[in-house]
């Protein structure tokens, strides 16, 4: 049905990102509901005096009266006010006040006004459409912003001339702006499904949240993982400020490896991807093997695809500096540009560099990040490259703990303390590249191509501690251990639409690669063990990796290769699609032999995974859904595992699912109900081989909002409910008992409020709240963590420095400096993130 465009409900702006559109006029006898992106809009005309009526007379004069404060509250009331409908780039918007108007004008009159000192105005974008711009940037004509006239605004699809406007791209492509933000502006209105492309995500048959820049940028994230703390599915299975990111969905283990990079796996860091070039956090719950084919390891809690930045229809300058405790300098750049008659070749890039000491005793980083996004956008063909480069030189970076057989787990140490040495270090860098085509043979049907290609290079020189007795008392080998992994993923495929009769069909055709070279020799022992305590770590004389062979031989390689064909049907007026498909998948997984690089292991393993799923519209604002996907999942040993470049035979997973999404316009809500079965791997704690010798069932719930529910509130989050279950090991007393990692609660609710105009114009108040319910570490049930909760706060302040916007954000997480584990999943132990202190001013120019 295509994406929601950014018409207002109400006089609520939506916006239309990467565009400068605001289209305005009064909208006679206004419904209060919202169009979609395939209806057509028909809007009265507007005069050089405002809108008129359908007769042509002149609109009168109104009373307003809109409060002096930040301007986009302000736009919002003034079209509530006033009867106008507003689509609009919100990042025009940010940042800026207005010092308010009140009396009586005519609709436009009232607009110049509230725009009086904001360095905007408004002018012709064609017959049809009113634009505000920048005049710093944009020559206006000689014709006055006066004599502009509103005839119609169509919003006809994606490819109307409102879509174009926004850089949006057809309805068949994904090259181009993201679809348009959702009211709130903190996810978006729909995200991409592998080779079906951008659906609404009141139109998917599957759970999914896309978490846009806006959001990074207020929270000030600092990786993917800051960012998905907003998702009541997802936790970590790694401890903060590690360098390393792991993550659990739906209580299934979902690595780094598998974050997929504008829909491709393997070409974004394997280990903690950069957020600076990133426009939006996809994240997709369950399985994406019939959208976007079997990531690295064939992980079916869920897929995380992160969308790159493009240019913007408007110049942007952006400079952000920044600072988090205890010692930490934080620079970063974002700079956009659009060349050509048309703005058909566009360049953006971003670059980041962050410094100093962590929270944590004895821990510094230098992390540094570049990416350069380039696309061009003709009739017909699109394209784009993004190349980047980000290297992380991580001095003591915590790891994961283990745990001795039958040993309670102590209490969580002091979050500050670091157990590792200083002298341990983490130092890892990679090379990326992404290149994406589309043409349009024709209106109906996009032939497109991609590849990627990543070179990680990474050297470990520490330990993985292994707690084993209740007081914390714990050994530390040190060991060296490099690794370098060159992935490279291709893909092509066929989208278009076409109708049989009552039906429209939406269909997806791709075949897609992914080939894995990994060095990762046998770790070399350093010294004696370390034996110390938790509460009270020592620190022993530094050694050295001087002698130590940093030789990166391949110890195993990886080829998966799918073919995937769906169709959404759509029938009764779009009320009713249905999506049908399969893929046929292959995963030839080798071992080798560092030393004499002779084969060790291999598995070959290949199915056909059907998924099916609909949704039914009753109402308007209603979507009722269901689907069933199957996958192959290829279980991954820890680094710390004695067999870690062991080759395991991929197997058959499952999801069933049903839920429903409400849109109230300006507050979203979901509900799902979800059944996922695949095998399940632990690391044994006395022997440290991982095997896979059981099955696992996870039942759940999902309650999701996002939006904006009354002007100036915000809320994102929900809670999601877990009933983790062995219904297959090896031992069979562990059949029926809990799964580890999984906890019964997992709660995420973060809410902004603006303060009123009259208090402290321009200023938001921010917080969060994340719980989760304990947790069991052992297959048996006999080592167990409490739940935890944390309180995130923060403020926000958006303001003109010298006629240029200027944002100043503090946040501060784990306000209250709660000592926890965070996770136990896979049979590994997590510590929490201790208080946080972030700050930080972004000015635009």
């Amino acid at each position: 049905m295509g994406d929601r465009r950014g018409v207002a409900r109400g006089g609520r702006p939506l916006a239309l990102a990467g565009a400068s559109l605001i289209a305005l006029t009064a909208v006679a006898g206004a419904r209060d509901t919202a169009p979609l992106a395939s209806d057509r809009i028909s809007l009265v005309p507007v005069t050089a005096d405002g809108p008129s009526d359908a007769g042509g007379t002149v609109a009168a004069r109104i009373p307003v009266a809109v409060p002096a404060g930040p301007l986009e509250p302000a736009l919002t009331a003034l079209a509530r006010q006033a009867g106008l409908t507003l689509a609009y780039r919100t990042a025009l918007t940010e940042g800026l006040t207005t010092r308010g108007v009140e009396g009586a004008f005519r609709p436009l009159d009232a607009l110049a006004e509230l725009l009086a000192g904001t360095g905007l105005t408004y002018r012709a974008a064609g017959p049809s459409t009113i634009t505000l711009v920048n005049p710093r940037y944009v020559q206006l004509g000689s014709e006055p912003a006066s004599s502009v006239t509103l005839e119609e605004l169509a919003v006809e699809g994606r490819a109307g001339s409102g879509a174009r406007a926004a850089g949006l791209p057809p309805p068949n492509g994904t090259i181009g702006q993201p679809p348009v933000p959702y009211a709130g502006g903190q996810v978006g209105s729909g995200s991409r499904l592998g080779l079906l492309g951008n659906r609404s995500t009141f139109d998917q048959p599957f759970n999914a949240t896309s978490y846009t820049e806006k959001l990074i940028r207020d929270q000030q994230a600092r990786n993917v993982q800051d960012v998905v703390n907003n998702d009541p599915s997802i936790r970590t299975n790694v401890p903060a400020f590690s360098g390393i990111l792991g993550f659990f969905i739906r209580g299934f283990p979902v690595f780094a490896q598998d974050i997929a990079f504008n829909g491709l796996f393997g070409v974004a860091d394997a280990f903690n991807p950069a957020v600076e070039p990133i426009e939006r956090v996809e994240v997709l719950r369950g399985p994406s093997t019939l959208l976007s084919g079997v990531p690295p390891f064939g992980n079916i809690g869920g897929i995380i695809n992160l969308i790159p930045k493009r240019a913007l229809e408007e110049p942007l300058n952006r400079v952000t500096l920044g600072y988090a405790s205890d010692a930490q300098v934080y620079k970063a750049v974002d700079i956009s540009r659009r060349f050509g008659a048309a703005k058909e070749w566009g360049i953006r890039f971003n670059g980041a560099v962050n410094n100093g000491a962590t929270p944590i005793d004895n821990q510094s980083l230098h992390f540094g990040s570049v990416a350069l996004a380039l696309d061009y956008r003709g009739e017909r063909l699109r394209a784009s490259l993004d190349l980047g480069y980000q290297e992380l030189d991580f001095r003591s970076p915590l790891r994961n703990r283990n745990v001795a057989a039958g040993v309670r787990i102590p209490r969580a140490p002091d979050l500050i303390l670091n157990q590792q040495q200083p002298w341990e270090y983490r130092d890892s860098a990679n090379q990326q590249l992404a290149t994406r085509v589309e043409y349009d043979l024709s209106p109906d049907l996009t032939l497109y191509g991609a590849y990627g290609r990543s070179n990680f290079r990474q050297e470990y020189f520490g330990g993985i501690l292994t707690i084993f007795n209740a007081r914390g008392d714990y050994r530390d080998p040190i060991s060296y251990l490099p690794m370098h992994i060159v992935n490279q993923t291709a893909e092509a495929g066929l989208r278009g639409t076409f109708e049989t009769g009552p039906i429209r069909h939406s269909f997806g055709l791709a075949a897609v690669g992914f080939w894995q070279d990994l060095a990762q020799p046998t770790a070399q022992n350093v010294g004696a063990v370390i034996v110390s305590n938790l509460y009270d770590p020592v620190t022993v004389a530094p050694r050295s990796t001087v002698g130590l062979s940093n030789a990166t031989p391949r110890t195993s390689s990886r080829i998966n290769r799918s073919l995937a064909v769906a169709d959404t049907m759509s029938l009764f007026d779009e009320r009713l699609l249905l999506t049908v498909g399969g893929r046929w998948q292959s995963l030839d997984v080798n071992s080798y032999n560092p030393v004499t690089g002779l084969r060790t292991g291999a598995s070959e393993s290949g199915a056909f995974s059907p998924g099916v799923g609909v949704v039914v519209k009753p109402w308007e604002r209603l979507s009722l859904y269901a689907n069933y996907v199957e996958g192959l999942t290829s279980p991954a040993p820890p680094v710390n595992a004695v067999n870690a470049s062991a080759a395991f035979p991929a197997a058959v997973s499952r999801q069933t699912e049903v839920g429903a999404k409400l849109d109230l316009g300006a507050l979203g809500l979901g509900f799902a109900a979800f059944e996922i079965e695949q095998p399940f791997g632990f690391l044994d704690a006395r022997t440290l081989i991982f095997s896979v010798d059981g099955r696992q069932r996870n039942t759940g719930v999902e309650l999701t909002v996002f939006g904006e529910p009354v002007p100036g509130v915000r809320l994102l989050g929900g809670v999601s409910l877990l009933d983790g279950v062995q219904v297959q090991a090896q031992d069979p007393r562990n059949v029926g008992r809990v799964a580890i990692g999984v906890p019964e609660v997992q709660l995420n609710l973060y809410g902004e409020y603006d303060l009123p105009p009259w208090l402290v114009p321009g200023m938001s108040l921010t917080g969060r709240v994340i719980y989760t319910s304990a947790q069991y570490y052992d297959l048996a049930n006999s080592q167990k963590i409490p739940d935890w909760a944390t309180l995130d706060l923060g403020l926000r302040y958006a303001t003109l420095f010298q006629d240029r916007p200027l944002t100043l954000r503090a946040n501060v997480v784990n306000v209250t400096g709660n000592n926890y584990w965070a996770t136990t999943g896979r049979g590994i132990l997590a510590q929490g993130t201790p208080r946080t202190v972030l700050l930080s001013a972004s000015v635009d120019f």
